[in-house]
């Protein structure tokens, strides 16, 4: 029978850390890859594994890869902190690791919750990740800094259950993911190159709003759509004024 490891990378997720943990005791190890949290978070995975790496606050692909290569089994899944594994996906899981799979890697789709709601438009839903493959792949993350990539080789299907994906329970989370996102993404712009302008913070923003909320139908989720659509549009308009003001020279005293 086919082993499998799960890999959850926190960062002081102590309010998280244990649902999550939960919905992964079904497998054979679960490998806890901790930035050195300031919270509970630690201890209270320790009642779950003892296999808890602890590292520095690194990239989140390269966190990943050192996940990867603490695990043992066959296959591997992994989670982010505020996600959970429902019991569909885990029978699901489990048979398709027992089974002749035609697939190396699978990706699975998150159904998020924002503020109190989960979101099934605005481009959040479906949303497809890669979360569940074979060791053999050879898999690794690359170093970007938001949204890394998985590099593999072999083949990929997808599942039909869903990860729940809870990202944002109220708006104080959102505005500090704002900040540190938007500060990453424009390092990661900065350092490719790019720069910023007036194009970039007045109409990306608009255009993201328009996207979410007509064409991907954003106004079918109520109030809630209206509030993520805007904010998303903030989140954008932010991304690219840090842009802007790193690659603006600073004035000489």
């Amino acid at each position: 029978m086919a082993k499998i490891s799960a890999i959850v990378i926190t960062y002081n997720e102590a309010g998280n850390i244990a649902d999550c943990l939960s919905s992964l005791e079904w497998c054979d190890e679960i490998i806890v890859v901790d930035s050195k949290s300031t919270d509970d978070t630690v201890k209270i995975s320790g009642e779950f594994t003892q296999k808890i790496q602890i590292v520095d606050n690194l990239p989140y692909g390269e966190k990943r890869n050192i996940g990867i290569d603490q695990t043992s089994g066959d296959w591997i899944v992994w989670l982010d902190a505020d996600e959970r594994i429902t019991p569909e996906l885990r029978d699901e899981v489990k048979g398709i690791i027992n089974s002749s799979s035609s697939s190396d890697a699978y990706r699975i789709n998150r159904k998020s919750f924002f503020i109190n709601k989960f979101i099934k438009h605005c481009g959040w839903y479906p949303d497809y990740t890669l979360r569940l493959f074979k060791k053999s792949t050879g898999i690794r993350f690359n170093d970007s800094l938001v949204h890394e990539k998985a590099v593999y080789n072999g083949t990929t299907g997808r599942l039909q259950n869903e990860i729940l994906h809870y990202t944002d329970r109220d708006f104080e989370h959102y505005i500090y993911k704002l900040n540190k996102y938007t500060t990453l993404s424009a390092e990661e712009l900065r350092a490719k190159g790019k720069k910023a302008g007036f194009f970039d913070i007045i109409f990306r923003p608009a255009f993201t709003f328009f996207k979410m909320y007509f064409l991907k139908l954003g106004i079918l989720d109520g109030y809630m759509g209206l509030v993520l659509c805007t904010l998303s549009s903030i989140h954008v308009m932010t991304k690219y004024s840090k842009l802007y003001l790193v690659n603006k020279p600073k004035p000489i005293n």
